[in-house]
């Protein structure tokens, strides 16, 4: 599952590429968590266990990509 998150004053959105094993309610609970603080930080693990940080009054977008999204790839639709 990929997340997107749009950063307010930056020109760039973050993408994550979280494990299969993710759940999407779960995650969808921790980030209304995060977003309800305005000092709180939103703290995701990737899918190679890396810990990213993204303090939530800096969150202007979150978009959650389908759990089993394919990504593809050229210039077919």
């Amino acid at each position: 599952m990929d997340i997107r998150i749009g950063v307010t004053h930056a020109p760039r959105e973050i993408n994550i590429e979280m494990g299969d094993e993710t759940d999407r309610e779960s995650l969808k609970s921790q980030v209304a968590a995060a977003l309800s603080d305005d000092d709180a930080v939103l703290w995701l693990t990737d899918r190679r266990g890396r810990d990213i940080g993204i303090p939530s009054e800096r969150i202007a977008y979150i978009e959650i990509g389908a759990p089993n999204d394919d990504r593809k790839i050229g210039f077919g639709g």
